[in-house]
Order: structure tokens, then sequence, then C-alpha cells
């Protein structure tokens, strides 16, 4: 299916260049003479470069075949996550390098996402928010105000800022999309 520029939208999953890539953000923009551009700000789902690139709004491109495939984690060894398919039991193997920072929010029996394109593994796309455990943190300052923040560690490995009432052993929710607090779980 061909796709104007033109008929961009936030999300999409595109070929250029052989490559899926996704548009993360774009802006149409026209100038005083011409035709109007669409510059865009695009991530190679193989490689995760992103890149800016502009486009005359009517190129056309192919919509990117992306499947997803919803999976457990089941465990992880020398660096190597597998997850499972838990109605075939197939298994998928992806190194530390292609989970990249989302291995600070996989947990043991996580339900995740994986993102295939032509049968082959590119990521995993993650909920929103995942629940963490923390591993250690300092103790509350008595007297402090609510608003201030410490340092934690999550199970994972993950070091974020906390209000000052969440203790060590303690369940909270982190946003997936920048690695911050969202509440207690």
């Amino acid at each position: 299916m061909a796709i104007e520029a033109g008929d961009f939208k936030t999300g999409l999953t595109i070929i250029v260049d052989g490559d899926p890539w996704q548009v993360l953000d774009f802006q149409h923009v026209k100038p005083g003479k011409g035709a109007a551009i669409l510059k865009t700000k695009m991530k190679n789902l193989k490689t995760g470069s992103t890149q800016e690139r502009n486009f005359n709004a009517s190129t056309k491109f192919e919509a990117a075949p992306i499947e997803k495939k919803i999976v457990n984690f089941s465990y992880m060894v020398d660096n190597v996550y597998t997850f499972m398919d838990m109605e075939t039991f197939e298994t998928y193997e992806l190194t530390e390098e292609q989970i990249g920072f989302n291995k600070y929010f996989i947990v043991d029996g996580l339900e995740v996402s994986l993102v295939m394109f032509e049968g082959n593994v590119l990521t995993v796309s993650l909920p929103a928010t995942v629940d963490l455990v923390i591993a250690e943190t300092a103790p509350a300052i008595k007297g402090a105000p609510s608003t201030q923040t410490k340092d934690a560690t999550t199970e994972t490995g993950l070091t974020l800022r906390v209000p000052q009432f969440i203790d060590q052993g303690e369940k909270i929710a982190v946003s997936t999309a920048d690695g911050k607090y969202s509440g207690r779980a």
C-alpha cells in the first residue's frame, strides 16, 4: 500500500531504502516558493538510529509490514534475553544490545510485544509502566518536604529519583518511556 509523505502520522512505519523506519515526529513546511516539504524525525527499526530527513509532500512510500507478537519474558543467560510465546511455546532470543535501555524494565513473567519485520525480531515493545521493587535507597529524612526526592536503585539496576517516603523493598510504578517514578504500585 502506497503512503504519501503528506499523510504521515506519528508511529507510522514505512520502508525507506529497504529498511523499516518509524515516524517519530513530523512537520509540514510550506516555503514561500515551491512545493510543501515534510520535515521528519525517524527511527530505523533495524539499527535503532534516528535521523532527521526532509521529503517532498507528494513522495510515496510503501508501508512496512510490521508484525507484533505477544510474549512473556522467561529468563536471561549471558546477556541473552529469552521470551516465550505462551500459545505456541516458541522461544525468541534477543541480545542486551537489541533490547537497549528497555533492559531496566524487563522482569520475570512480564508480558511484552516483539516487533518483527520479515520474520526477524527487531525490538521489544513494553507497556507504558512497569512495577519494579526498590533494591536500594537511603532512609527518609525526618521533616523533609514531601516534594523532596532521593536516589533509588531498582531490582533491575535502574537508578532514578523517588519521593522521600519510598522505602527499600517497596514496589513502585516506573514509566518505560523515560525511566521516571510514576507512583506506588
